[in-house]
C-alpha cells in the first residue's frame, strides 16, 4: 500500500489526526518486515499495541465527517499484508538461535515458516531445527533449507507457532481448517510456548457460529461416529457435516470424494448457530468418544496470541 496519504485540511480535527497516525503506525510495521531481524528489534515501538482487554472490544470514538477518508488509508493493508505482519513478528520475537521451533499450517503460519527460512539464510539464526505440522508445510521448509525433524527424534520443543480459526476472549481456539489438527495439536502441545497468529477477524465472543469445528475421525463406520458426535451434550444444536473435495480448503466443498488428512482419516465440520457453552468440556467429551482421533478445539495451549488489526499489533496473553 502507499505510504503518503494525502494531508490532513487545514480544519482536521483531532479525530482525524489520531487515524492518520494509525495509518502511518501500521506503514511503519509493514516496512519493518523488510529489514534484518536486529533492525526489525529496535524498530519495535513503531508498531502500536492495545491494551490486551481492547483486543475483543470495538473501537468507540465520536463519527466525524473525515473519518471515511482516514479510514480507506487505514484498511489500505490486505489481509496478507495482516497476516505477514503476525507471522514475521512471532518468528522475530520468540524464537532464538539453537531453538527447536513446531512449524504450524496454514495461509498465516506460511509467513512464520517463510520469516525463520529467511533469518536462517541471513546468518540471524543458527543451530535451529523444526518439526512442521502438515505435508504442505513440510515441503515449504524443505524449499527455504530450514532443517526438519521429527517427535520421534525430539519430543521437546521450546516454541510452535501456527494460526488459528476463531480466538475467545479466554484464548480457546478452532483450528483445522486447512485438516492438520491432529498433527498440529501433536506438536504444539509438546512445546514450552504456543505462540498463536491471527488478523483480527479471527476474534470471537464465543467459539462455533463464526468458523465450523473439525473433527478428525476414522474412516471406519464414519457414519455411526458422526451421529454419536452430534448427540454429544455438551455439542446440543451442531450439524455435523463430513468433509468433501479437498482435507485443506476447510468445510468449503470442492469436490466430490470424502477428504482426506495426511493421516488418512476423515474429517467432520460441525456447524454452530450459537456459541459453545463450555468449550473445554465439549472438548473433553469429544477426545472420549470411540472413532474420534483428534478434535479442533485447542483449549487452555495458548501462550500468547499475536493479532494484526486496523490499529496496529495487539499480544494476548492468558487471563
Amino acid at each position: 500500500p502507499s505510504h503518503n496519504p494525502p494531508p490532513p485540511s487545514p480544519r482536521a480535527s483531532s479525530e482525524d489526526l489520531h487515524l492518520i497516525h494509525i495509518y502511518f503506525t501500521m506503514a511503519s510495521a509493514m516496512a519493518s518486515l523488510s529489514m534484518s531481524h536486529s533492525q526489525v528489534r529496535s524498530a519495535a515501538p513503531k508498531v502500536q499495541l492495545r491494551s490486551s482487554a481492547r483486543a475483543f472490544a470495538p473501537v468507540a470514538r465520536p463519527g466525524h465527517v473525515c473519518r471515511a477518508q482516514a479510514n480507506k488509508a487505514v484498511f489500505a493493508l490486505t489481509q496478507d499484508e495482516l497476516k505477514k505482519m503476525v507471522g514475521y513478528k512471532a518468528v522475530d520475537d520468540y524464537v532464538k538461535s539453537g531453538m527447536v521451533v513446531g512449524l504450524g499450517t496454514g495461509s498465516t503460519a506460511y509467513f512464520a515458516v517463510e520469516r525463520l527460512g529467511m533469518l536462517l539464510k541471513s546468518g540471524e539464526l543458527k543451530d535451529i531445527v523444526a518439526i512442521p505440522t502438515s505435508v504442505r508445510t513440510k515441503e515449504q521448509a524443505e524449499s527455504l533449507g530450514i532443517p526438519l525433524v521429527t517427535l520421534d527424534t525430539h519430543s521437546k520443543l521450546d516454541v510452535a507457532i501456527d494460526g488459528a480459526d476463531e480466538v475467545d476472549p479466554d484464548l480457546n481456539l478452532v483450528k483445522g481448517g486447512g485438516g492438520a489438527l491432529l498433527r498440529e495439536k501433536m506438536v504444539e502441545i509438546m512445546a514450552d510456548k504456543f505462540i498463536v497468529i491471527v488478523d483480527e477477524s479471527k476474534l470471537c465472543k464465543g467459539l462455533g457460529p463464526g468458523f465450523p469445528l473439525p473433527v478428525e475421525i476414522t474412516p471406519f463406520c464414519h457414519e455411526h461416529t458422526l451421529r454419536l458426535i452430534g448427540a454429544l451434550p455438551s455439542l446440543k444444536g451442531c450439524k455435523p457435516v463430513l468433509r468433501l473435495g479437498s482435507a485443506a480448503t476447510g468445510s468449503k466443498k470442492d469436490g466430490e470424494e470424502i477428504a482426506v488428512t495426511d493421516n488418512g482419516n476423515y474429517i467432520v465440520d460441525l456447524f454452530f448457530d450459537t456459541p459453545i457453552k463450555d468449550a473445554p468440556l465439549a472438548a473433553k467429551e469429544l477426545k472420549e468418544l470411540c472413532g474420534v482421533v483428534e478434535h479442533g478445539l485447542f483449549c487452555g495451549m495458548s501462550t500468547a496470541v499475536i493479532i494484526a488489526g486496523s490499529e496496529g499489533i495487539t499480544v494476548q496473553n492468558p487471563k
